[in-house]
C-alpha cells in the first residue's frame, strides 16, 4: 500500500490530481480566521474580528457537494497593538444560527468550484461565509508542471495565481503553495459608491495593493489528494499617499485543518434549492445604506426626531462643534426611514420653519428612492415652494443612488406637467435623469440602453420640428447621460458636410460638439475619429473647430493623434484656430498630475514640431489656459482651466469656459465648471461704433451703457448672452438672458407689490431694527469602496464629510430726529440714520476616514476624524446724512474661536 500511495505522489505531475471527497462520507474541518484593521506602526489601535467553526463536506450527487457549518462562534475585539489580549465587545453568532442550520450546495470537478446554490432562507452575507471556504478548496492542479501561473477565478474576481507544487517522498506529503495577486486581475470583485464621477488613474490605482498566499499540505490517496491543512494570510494595504507615508493594512488569516472523516453524509433541507452566483464575492443590497454607524437604533422615529430637535435648539444663536457630526446622525438615521415614516415626519413639522428646513437638507442626502419619491410627491401636491424644489431636486439628483427605481422616477418627472410648466424645474428634472444614468452607468455592470431611448426619441422629433430650444435640452441631458448609443444620435445634428445638420444654428452645433465629452471618458475612438474630422474641416466655422480640439483633449489623445495636430497647425490659416490649439497643447505639456502623463509628454513632443512664434500672439486671438499644483507625495492637487475663443470681428470673447479639477488617491474629478457666451451683447454693442473709438475710462463706459439701452431692438429669439454651470462634470443649469427675460425682470421689480413691500421693509428697519439668524448644513460627503477579503467579509474605505453654517445677523438703528411710524420718504432727507450691524457667522465642520468591517451585523473599524469650528464675529458702524452727503462706515472684526481637530 505504502509503495502505491508513493507511486501515486511520485506521479503528481503527469496525473489528474484534485482533492476528493468520497461518497457516503462527511469530511470534518475545523476552520478559524480572523480580520485585523488599522495601521502597522506599534501602539495604535487596531479593530479586530475572529471566527472559528467547523466545516462538513460530503458528496451529494455526480460533481455536487454540499457543505454545512456547525459550532459557530466569532468575537470583535479593539485595542492597541500588539497586546495580546484585546478586550472582547460582544459575541455574535445569535443572527446567523437559523441561517448555519441550513446546508449549500455547491459544484465541484477537478478542483474548480462551479455553480453555488442555496434555499432562500440563506442570506448573502452568511453564503458569502461559506464561499471564503470554497475558495480554500479551489485548486487547479496541472497535470504536466510543478511551477505555473494562471488566472484563477477566487473570491475576489478572476486574478493572476501563482502555483509552486513539491513532494515530500518520505512523509508521504505534497505541500502545494499558491499566491493571488489582486493588482493583477482581468475581473476584480469591489463595489463603488458616491465615485461616479470620478476619473480613474491606472497608474495610481498601485496605492489598493493586496495578495493572498495559500499553503496546503496534500495527502495522496487512491482518488486523487486529500487536504490535511491549508493556512491562508491576506495582505490589503491601502496607501491614501505615497506609500513612504504609511499605509493602512487589512490581514486576513484562516486555517483550514483536517479532524475527522465520518461514515454519514450531509442531507439537504426539504426547501428548494436556488443558484446563487459562483465562487465569486456577491454584494448585498444593505451595502449601499449601510453607512458609518454613529448610533445604535433602538427606536428610529424618537431618536430622529430628538436629532432634529437637538439641531434646531443647539444651533439657533450659533453652530455648535457637534452640528455636523448630529447630522450625520440625522441621515444616518432618515436613510432607515421608510416614505411613510418621511411623511409623519413633515406632517408634524411642515409649519415650524426651522424643522421644516433641516429635513428638507437631510432627506436629499440619504440618497434613498423614499426620498426621491417624497420631494416629488411634495412638489406635486405643491406642498414645497418653487425654491425649495429646486434646492431639493438639484441636492437629490447628486445624492440619491442610481438604481432602476430612482431612474423610473426621474423618467416620470420628465412627464409631469407641473414641473414643466415652470422653465427652471424642467431642466433641472431633465439635466437630472441624464446624471442618474451616468452615475448608474458608472457604478454598474451594464448599462441599458432602454434607460437613454427615450431623450434619443424626444431629440429626433425636436428635430424633425425645428424646436431649437428643445433641441439644446435634449442634446444636453445626452450629454449628461454619456451613454455611447447617443453617438449616433449626436452626429446626425452635427455640422458635417453635405448633411441636413448643417443648417442647423450654431448654438446647436456647439452643444452636440461639447455633449461629446461624457462620452468620451467611455468610447475615446469613436470620439476621437468624429472630433478629428471637424476639427480639420476648414470650412467649419473656428469656433466649432476649437471646440472639437477641447474634445479631442478630453479623449486621452495618443502621441500619434497629438503629432497630427501638430503638423496640422502648422499649415493652419486661421490664427484663431492655431494660437488656441498652440497654447492648449503648451498648457498641457505641463502637467505634472499622474492621471494622464502620456498627454502631458505627447504636448511636449508637439511644442518642439510647433514654431514659437504662435507663442507671441497677442490675447486678441483665442487661448486654453491651464494650471495645476500637484504634490506627487501627496497625491493631491488642483487644476484650473480657462478658454477664451476670439473673434477678429468681436469687441469681447465670444465664449469664455473656466472650469477646475481636483486630484486625490489616484483619481480626479472635474469640480466646477462655468461657460458663458456673449453673441447678442456682441451684436448690440457693434450697432453703436463709438464703443470701439478711444478715450478715457468713463466715457467708455458711458457708451456702453448707451449701446447696451438699445438691447430693445434685438429680435425675442436672440439673447443678449448665456451661461451653463456643471458641477463634477454634469450640466445642472443653464440660461439664455434674452429680451422676454429682461422685459419679465423689469416687470417684476417696478410691479406695486414689490415697490409696496420694498417701502414697509425699510420703514421696519429704520424704526424697529431687524433681527433673524439662518443655519443649514452646506456640505455632505459620502465616498465608499468595499473589497472583499479571502475570509467572504468586504473591507470598507470610506470618507465622511459634513458642514454646517450659520449665522445671526441684529441691526439696530438711532434716527435723529425720531421719524413717526408712519413716515413719507422725502423725510430721510432730513435725518441723520445711523445703522449699527453685528453680524456672528458661524461654520463647523467634521469629516471621517473610516477602514474596516461594516455591515448590518457587526463592525470592526478604525476611524480618524478632522475637525474644523470656527465663528468671525464683526461690528459694521454705518452712517448716513443724506442732506449733507456724508456716509461713513466703520467694520470691526474679531476672531474668536478657530479650531482644527485631527
Amino acid at each position: 500500500m505504502r509503495a502505491v500511495v508513493l507511486a501515486l505522489s511520485l506521479a503528481l505531475v503527469g496525473a489528474t490530481v484534485f482533492p476528493e471527497f468520497s461518497a457516503g462520507k462527511t469530511y470534518v474541518y475545523m476552520y478559524e480566521m480572523s480580520v485585523i484593521n488599522g495601521l502597522p506602526e506599534e501602539g495604535l489601535a487596531r479593530a479586530k474580528m475572529n471566527a472559528s467553526c467547523k466545516f462538513l463536506i460530503s458528496a451529494f450527487d455526480k460533481n455536487t457537494y454540499m457543505l454545512k457549518v456547525e459550532d459557530v462562534m466569532m468575537q470583535e475585539f479593539t485595542g492597541f497593538w500588539p497586546k495580546e489580549h484585546a478586550e472582547s465587545i460582544g459575541n455574535i453568532p445569535k443572527a446567523f444560527t437559523p441561517e448555519f442550520n441550513i446546508p449549500i450546495k455547491f459544484e465541484y470537478s477537478n478542483g474548480v468550484v462551479g455553480k453555488v446554490y442555496a434555499p432562500e432562507g440563506v442570506s448573502d452575507l452568511v453564503l458569502n461565509f461559506y464561499r471564503a471556504v470554497l475558495n480554500i478548496i479551489q485548486l487547479n492542479i496541472k497535470k504536466t508542471h510543478n511551477v505555473y501561473d494562471l488566472q484563477e477565478t477566487g473570491i475576489q474576481g478572476v486574478c493572476k495565481t501563482l502555483y509552486s507544487v513539491n513532494e515530500d517522498v518520505k512523509a508521504e506529503r505534497i505541500h502545494l503553495t499558491k499566491t493571488r495577486d489582486m493588482n493583477h486581475c482581468q475581473e476584480r470583485v469591489y463595489r463603488d459608491m458616491g465615485l461616479a464621477y470620478t476619473e480613474k488613474c491606472d497608474k495610481c490605482q498601485q496605492n489598493l495593493r493586496g495578495s493572498t498566499s495559500y499553503r496546503y499540505t496534500l495527502k495522496p490517496v487512491l482518488s486523487g489528494v486529500m487536504i490535511l491543512e491549508a493556512d491562508v494570510n491576506e495582505l490589503i494595504q491601502f496607501s491614501p499617499f505615497s506609500e513612504s507615508y504609511g499605509a493602512a493594512q487589512t490581514e486576513t488569516k484562516q486555517t483550514f485543518v483536517f479532524q475527522e472523516i465520518q461514515d454519514s453524509s450531509i442531507a439537504p433541507i426539504s426547501a428548494e434549492y436556488h443558484h446563487r452566483g459562483s465562487l465569486k464575492y456577491e454584494f448585498t443590497n444593505d451595502f449601499e445604506w449601510t453607512p458609518l454607524q454613529l448610533v445604535n437604533v433602538t427606536d428610529e422615529q424618537a431618536q430622529t426626531e430628538e436629532l432634529l430637535n437637538h439641531l434646531v435648539t443647539h444651533n439657533a444663536e450659533k453652530v455648535t462643534d457637534h452640528a455636523p457630526l448630529k447630522y450625520l446622525e440625522l441621515v444616518e438615521f432618515l436613510r432607515l426611514a421608510r416614505y411613510e415614516d418621511l411623511e409623519a415626519f413633515w406632517s408634524k413639522y411642515r409649519d415650524t420653519p426651522s424643522h421644516r428646513l433641516w429635513l428638507l437638507e437631510a432627506i436629499p442626502a440619504t440618497g434613498t428612492s423614499a426620498a426621491l419619491r417624497f420631494i416629488k410627491e411634495k412638489f406635486t401636491s405643491e406642498d414645497l415652494s418653487v425654491t425649495e424644489a429646486v434646492r431639493t431636486l438639484v441636492a437629490a439628483v447628486h445624492m440619491v443612488t442610481a438604481n432602476p427605481e430612482s431612474i423610473k422616477l426621474f423618467e416620470t418627472l420628465t412627464e409631469d406637467s407641473k414641473l414643466n410648466a415652470n422653465p427652471v424645474l424642467r431642466e433641472i428634472v431633465f439635466l437630472g435623469y441624464g446624471t442618474m444614468i451616468s452615475k448608474y452607468c458608472a457604478e454598474s455592470d451594464v448599462c441599458p440602453v432602454e434607460y437613454i431611448k427615450p431623450i434619443q426619441k424626444r431629440l429626433s422629433e425636436a428635430v424633425s420640428k425645428g424646436e431649437t430650444e428643445d433641441i439644446i435640452l435634449y442634446v444636453k441631458v445626452l450629454g449628461n447621460a454619456g451613454h455611447p448609443s447617443s453617438l449616433k444620435s449626436i452626429t446626425k445634428i452635427m455640422p458635417i458636410h453635405g448633411t441636413a445638420a448643417a443648417s442647423l444654428p450654431i448654438t446647436v452645433h456647439i452643444e452636440a460638439i461639447m455633449a461629446l465629452r461624457n462620452i468620451a471618458k467611455k468610447e475615446p475612438r469613436m470620439v476621437q475619429e468624429l472630433a478629428l474630422q471637424l476639427y480639420m474641416d476648414k470650412a467649419l466655422d473656428p469656433e466649432l473647430r476649437m471646440l472639437s480640439c477641447i474634445v479631442l483633449f478630453e479623449t486621452n489623445p495618443s502621441m500619434a493623434l497629438i503629432s497630427t495636430l501638430a503638423n496640422a497647425v502648422k499649415s493652419e490659416e486661421n490664427l484663431q484656430v492655431a494660437s488656441f490649439t498652440y497654447s492648449h497643447m503648451k498648457s498641457l505639456s505641463r502637467s505634472a498630475s499622474m492621471i494622464h502623463p502620456s498627454v502631458a509628454a505627447a504636448c511636449n513632443v508637439a511644442m518642439k514640431i510647433l514654431s514659437p512664434k504662435l507663442d507671441r500672439l497677442s490675447l486678441r486671438y483665442s487661448k486654453a489656459v491651464y494650471g495645476e499644483a500637484y504634490s506627487s507625495s501627496f497625491m493631491l492637487g488642483a487644476a484650473a482651466t480657462a478658454f477664451y475663443i476670439n473673434d477678429a470681428a468681436t469687441f469681447l470673447p465670444r465664449s469664455v469656459v473656466a472650469k477646475t479639477k481636483a486630484f486625490f488617491v489616484g483619481a480626479a474629478a472635474d469640480v466646477l465648471e462655468i461657460g458663458v457666451r456673449t453673441d447678442g451683447l456682441q451684436e448690440t454693442l457693434l450697432k453703436n461704433p463709438s464703443v470701439l473709438k478711444s478715450g478715457d475710462r468713463i466715457t467708455k463706459m458711458k457708451r456702453v451703457i448707451k449701446a447696451l439701452s438699445q438691447w430693445r431692438s434685438l429680435p425675442n429669439n436672440k439673447p443678449l448672452a448665456s451661461f451653463y454651470i456643471k458641477l463634477f462634470g454634469q450640466e445642472i443649469a443653464f440660461a439664455n438672458i434674452d429680451k422676454p427675460m429682461v422685459e419679465q425682470a423689469i416687470a417684476l421689480a417696478s410691479g406695486p407689490s414689490v415697490q409696496a413691500f420694498g417701502v414697509k421693509a425699510l420703514k421696519t428697519l429704520l424704526l424697529s431694527g431687524v433681527s433673524f439668524n439662518y443655519t443649514m448644513p452646506v456640505m455632505y460627503t459620502e465616498m465608499r469602496r468595499a473589497i472583499p477579503t479571502a475570509t467572504g467579509i468586504s473591507v470598507q474605505l470610506s470618507l465622511f464629510s459634513a458642514a454646517v453654517a450659520g449665522a445671526v445677523v441684529k441691526i439696530e438703528p438711532t434716527l435723529l430726529p425720531h421719524l413717526p411710524e408712519d413716515f413719507p420718504l422725502s423725510r430721510l432727507l432730513e435725518t441723520d440714520i445711523k445703522l449699527e450691524t453685528e453680524i456672528r457667522p458661524s461654520f463647523a465642520m467634521d469629516t471621517y476616514a473610516v477602514m474596516g468591517i461594516n455591515n448590518p451585523f457587526y463592525h470592526a473599524i478604525i476611524v480618524s476624524r478632522a475637525k474644523f469650528n470656527s465663528t468671525l464675529p464683526s461690528k459694521i458702524s454705518a452712517r448716513l446724512d443724506i442732506k449733507e452727503g456724508d456716509f461713513k462706515i466703520e467694520v470691526r472684526l474679531k476672531l474668536e474661536k478657530l479650531q482644527t481637530d485631527d
